[in-house]
C-alpha cells in the first residue's frame, strides 16, 4: 500500500468524529482529498459551535445570582403571606366559637326541638320510602329531606309552615293506615308490560289490582309491580271480592307485616304447593306414586269383580238349582253331579271344588299386601339418599344458609310421606277386598258342610 493512501486512511480515522457534523457532505465525497475538506470544514463548524455554548453558559451563570435573588425575595413575601393567613384563620376560629356559643345561647331550648324535628323527619323519611301509600301519593319525602339538610346546615332555621306540614305528613300516614282506597295507577306485568290498572290499597299492608292480584310496591323503582306468584287457596277469591266491593264487611287476606316489606306473604307463596312437593320426591317419589296408583286399581277392580261374584252368590242361595256362573254353583254342581257316592268322597270332592275357586277369590290380596309393606321403605330409602345429598352439599358449600339446608331436607322428607300416603289406604283397601272375599269363601265352607250333614243323615237312615 502506498504512503499516500496510508495517511489517507489516518486522516480519515481520525476525523471520524468531525463526521458526524458533515455526515450528509461526507456522503457526497468523490475523493480522499474531497473527504479530508469536509473533515476540516466540520471541525470548524464545531468548534464555532463549542465558542457559542460557551459564552451561553457564562451569561447564565451571570444571571444565577439575580435569579437566585428573585427567587429568595419571592418565598419571603409567600412566607409574609402565610403568616397573615394563619393569623386570620386563628382570629375567624375565635369567632366562629363565639357565634356558635351565641347561637347557643339564642336557641336555647329550640335545640333540643329540632334535634326531635330532624330525628322525626328522618325516621318519617324512612317509613314513608318503604310505605305502600308513597305509591298513592309520590314524593311526599323530598320534603322531608330537604328539611333535614336545611336543619343540618346549622346556618338556617326551618319555619312554622314547615314544622306543621311534618306534623301534617305524620297524621296522614297514620290515617291512610286505617283506609281502603282505590285509585289508578301503572302496574307491571312479570312480562314486563305496563299498563294503567285500578288499585286496592288496604292500609299499609297489602295493595291488589282490578283483576284481584296481589302486588308488591318496589321502593327504589318507586313502582308497583304485580307477584309473579300468587298466593294459594281462597286469597285471590277474596281479593276479587274486594275490588268490586262498595260497602260493607269483606274477607281479606292482609299481611300484617306489609309496612315493613311483606315478609310474610313473600314466605306464604314461596311455600311449595301439593304438585311442587310431590315433584321434590324425584324418581323415588314417582316410583312410589306409581305403586300407589296401580295398588289403588287393582283394589278397585278386585272390590267390583267381588262385589259381582258376591251378588251371584247370594242369588244363588235363593235358588235350589245350581247355576254355574258363579263359585258357589260350581261348588253345589259337585253334589249334583255325585248323587249316589258315599260321605267320605264326596267331602274330598266338595273340598277340591272349594280349593279350586279359593285362588280365584284371593286374587290380587297378596299383592295388595306386599305394596302396603313396600312403600314405606320406598319412601325411607328416598329420605336417606336425599339426606346424603344434602349433608354432600354442606360438606361442599358449608352451612351458611340454613335456609337452603332446611330445604334439603324437606325434599328428602316428601319421599316418606309418599310411602306412607300409599301405604296406608293400600293396607285399608287390601282389608276390605280380602273381607269381600273371606265372606264368599265363608258362605262356600257354609253349604259345603251342610251338603255333607245332608249326605251322612241320608246314609244312616238307609
Amino acid at each position: 500500500m502506498s504512503i499516500k493512501y496510508v495517511k489517507a486512511a489516518a486522516i480519515a480515522l481520525c476525523g471520524a468524529v468531525t463526521l458526524s457534523a458533515g455526515s450528509a457532505l461526507a456522503q457526497d465525497a468523490r475523493t480522499l482529498d474531497e473527504l479530508l475538506g469536509f473533515v476540516k470544514q466540520g471541525q470548524v463548524t464545531e468548534a464555532r459551535e463549542n465558542r457559542a455554548r460557551e459564552q451561553r453558559f457564562a451569561k447564565d451563570k451571570v444571571n444565577q445570582a439575580s435569579e437566585l435573588k428573585k427567587v429568595e425575595a419571592e418565598r419571603t413575601r409567600q412566607e409574609q403571606i402565610s403568616a397573615e393567613l394563619e393569623d386570620a384563620f386563628e382570629a375567624n376560629e375565635l369567632l366562629v366559637a363565639a357565634k356558635q356559643d351565641q347561637l347557643k345561647e339564642k336557641l336555647g331550648t329550640l335545640a333540643e326541638l329540632f334535634g326531635h324535628l330532624t330525628s322525626t323527619s328522618g325516621d318519617l323519611v324512612t317509613n314513608m320510602e318503604f310505605s305502600i301509600v308513597s305509591s298513592q301519593f309520590p314524593g311526599r319525602e323530598a320534603f322531608l329531606e330537604e328539611l333535614i339538610a336545611k336543619m343540618s346546615s346549622s346556618d338556617k332555621l326551618p319555619s312554622i309552615e314547615e314544622i306543621e306540614r311534618v306534623w301534617y305528613e305524620l297524621n296522614r300516614e297514620m290515617v291512610e293506615s286505617g283506609k281502603v282506597v282505590s285509585f289508578t295507577a301503572e302496574v307491571a306485568r312479570p312480562n314486563g308490560d305496563k299498563i294503567e290498572r285500578k288499585v286496592v290499597r288496604v292500609g299499609t299492608f297489602n295493595m291488589i289490582s282490578e283483576d284481584g292480584m296481589y302486588l308488591q310496591f318496589v321502593p327504589s323503582k318507586g313502582s308497583l309491580e304485580e307477584l309473579a306468584r300468587q298466593p294459594s287457596g281462597p286469597y285471590l277469591g277474596w281479593a276479587k271480592g274486594l275490588v268490586a266491593a262498595t260497602d260493607g264487611m269483606h274477607k281479606f287476606g292482609i299481611d300484617p307485616t306489609g309496612p315493613t316489606g311483606g315478609s310474610f306473604l313473600a314466605a306464604l307463596i314461596n311455600s311449595p304447593n301439593l304438585e311442587e312437593r310431590w315433584h321434590q320426591g324425584g324418581k323415588i317419589g314417582y316410583a312410589i306414586t306409581a305403586l300407589g296408583a296401580f295398588a289403588f286399581i287393582l283394589a278397585i277392580w278386585r272390590l267390583f269383580v267381588l262385589t259381582a261374584v258376591s251378588a251371584r252368590v247370594s242369588s244363588q242361595l235363593k235358588n235350589e238349582q245350581a247355576n254355574t256362573n258363579n263359585p258357589l254353583g260350581r261348588v253345589l254342581k259337585v253334589n249334583e253331579d255325585n248323587p249316589a257316592i258315599d260321605t267320605e268322597t264326596l267331602e274330598l270332592k266338595l273340598s277340591e271344588g272349594i280349593l279350586k275357586e279359593t285362588p280365584k277369590l284371593e286374587s290380587g290380596l297378596a299383592l295388595l299386601k306386599i305394596i302396603s309393606a313396600i312403600a314405606p321403605l320406598m319412601g325411607l330409602l328416598g329420605t336417606v339418599t336425599g339426606m346424603i345429598i344434602t349433608f354432600q352439599a354442606i360438606t361442599i358449600f358449608g352451612a351458611g344458609d340454613p335456609k337452603a339446608m332446611a330445604g334439603g331436607i324437606s325434599g328428602a322428607l316428601v319421599t316418606t310421606v309418599l310411602g306412607l300416603l300409599v301405604a296406608i289406604p293400600t293396607v285399608l283397601l287390601h282389608t276390605v277386598v280380602n273381607g269381600r272375599a273371606q265372606r264368599i269363601i265363608h258362605i262356600l265352607n257354609e253349604q259345603t258342610t251342610g251338603i255333607i250333614a245332608e249326605n251322612t243323615e241320608a246314609q244312616l237312615r238307609k
